[in-house]
């Protein structure tokens, strides 16, 4: 049975680039509140993009076909994420270094060399003594 927004999800991975044969898929028993019934069932869906590494675990659903659909939207969201954070990193770097290159402000140049002559006139005043 095709969940409902099953077409948006397969839309998803297409834009993403994830394929279907790049993904590893394995069935564990799940842990936690459940009792018996999930200690004795493989629901746990384990799902590991092998071109990026990302690995998800999904244990959301009593349900393993539920769980492979919540697995992949999350697999989804990790790798948009990871996306996102590259773009916004290389983005910074751009701007890092056009701040570095731009000419700095003529009151800005002005201090700087205010200062870079007192602090001579410091260094200058620390030579060896004369007897005149």
């Amino acid at each position: 049975m095709p969940l409902p927004d099953h077409l948006a999800l397969e839309k998803r991975m297409k834009k993403l680039g994830i394929r279907e044969d790049d993904l590893l898929e394995d069935f564990v028993r799940g842990g936690g509140p459940g009792g018996q019934k999930i200690n004795k069932t493989s629901s746990t869906v384990m799902l590991r993009h092998v071109p990026s590494g990302v690995e998800v675990r999904c244990q959301r659903e009593r349900s393993q076909v539920m769980n492979r659909h919540w697995a992949r939207v999350e697999l989804c969201d990790r790798l948009e994420a990871e996306r996102r954070e590259r773009r916004l990193a290389e983005q910074n770097e751009r701007e890092k270094v056009r701040r570095q290159n731009r000419p700095k402000p003529r009151a800005v140049k002005q201090r700087m060399l205010q200062e870079k002559r007192s602090r001579a006139e410091v260094k200058r005043g620390r030579g060896r003594v004369r007897d005149d």
